[in-house]
């Protein structure tokens, strides 16, 4: 499955979550009900991923986690928040860095409607 496929389920699986739960919810609530979706859709999804910092050939776990990791491609980064702030764009970029991927999603729940809540990102 190529990365804009992923991308395409990831953002079409989102949307049938926040019409069936709305905004309001807490973020934990969404990745629960997100990731259920996708891997009902086939997807390989891992949640709360741990990302360390390598450093002189050294893991350190310094608390990244990655809130979802779909198909071993693209990062998706979940927000339920009222106001988006420029930390969460360069909390997905930084992930993007350490994992070496090109690819992630910034999702924010707490919308009215979901596409105005899809920040898709390169690094």
């Amino acid at each position: 499955m190529k990365t804009n496929e992923i991308t395409g389920e990831i953002i079409d699986a989102s949307i049938k979550v926040h019409r069936h739960l709305g905004p309001g919810l807490l973020e934990s609530a969404y990745e629960a009900v997100l990731a259920y979706e996708l891997r009902k859709r086939g997807l390989k999804v891992q949640r709360q991923l741990t990302l360390p910092i390598v450093y002189e050939e050294v893991e350190l776990d310094i608390g990244y986690r990655i809130d979802l990791f779909v198909e071993d491609e693209v990062v998706v980064e979940l927000k339920a928040v009222e106001k988006m702030i420029p930390l969460f764009e360069a909390q997905l970029l930084s992930y993007l860095k350490l994992k070496n991927k090109k690819i992630g999603l910034l999702i924010n729940f707490h919308v009215v409607l979901l596409k105005n809540g899809i920040n898709r990102m390169a690094n």
